[in-house]
């Protein structure tokens, strides 16, 4: 998993309520157990025609929002049904930071464990940061995960806060096979002396 130390990228603007784990990528697109390739169906229904053509209203179908690295979103953001599938379309697509006044709580947890940080804020923060990325003109966003804050375009900084488990797994890219191989050794020195002890266990 990558680490996530300072972002910079553009914010794109999903000022949306109730955005489910469906709409961020649908069902159909759920047979696939790799995390890459699935960026291009992000928000499928939102961003294609049935016919596959780029809906040219949508956000991320518009410059500069093509290469955003945020979003800013509405409430219970991530909703819906339980499946994984939902931050690594996120990610392949390029957005490895998501900004609301809520999450579902399968889909943050997920989020956590494929790199990808959600940062819950008030809602008047939200607003802010929202008017911010709908300014075409400079859209742009620092997210610092060390001293937990978000520079806005004007200059200002607003503060966030993160559980100081989950932001030790990002700062050094621990998914939970990294957080076990951070234990090799120990598993390893468990393993050799219930040989020993208990070798029937062994056979």
């Amino acid at each position: 998993m990558q680490k996530f130390t300072t972002l910079t990228g553009t914010a794109a603007p999903l000022p949306m309520i109730n955005v489910d784990t469906d709409m961020i990528i649908p069902k159909q697109y759920l047979k696939t157990i790799k995390r890459t390739g699935l960026g291009k169906h992000l928000f499928d229904e939102m961003r294609h025609t049935p016919e596959g053509k780029e809906k040219p209203d949508f956000v991320l179908n518009k410059k500069p929002y093509r290469d955003a690295k945020i979003l800013v979103a509405g409430e219970n953001f991530g909703c819906g049904s339980s499946r994984e599938h939902a931050p690594w379309a996120l990610l392949d697509f390029g957005i490895v930071c998501i900004l609301a006044p809520s999450f579902a709580d399968i889909f943050y947890n997920n989020c956590f464990k494929n790199g990808v940080l959600p940062i819950a804020l008030p809602k008047d923060k939200i607003e802010a940061l929202m008017a911010d990325a709908k300014d075409k003109e400079n859209p742009v966003l620092t997210v610092d995960l060390k001293t937990q804050t978000i520079k806005r375009p004007n200059g200002a900084s607003v503060s966030f806060e993160i559980d100081p488990f989950r932001k030790h797994c990002l700062l050094n890219g621990l998914d939970d096979i990294g957080l076990t191989l951070e234990k090799a050794a120990a598993i390893d020195t468990f393993e050799k002396s219930q040989r020993t002890a208990e070798p029937w266990l062994h056979r």
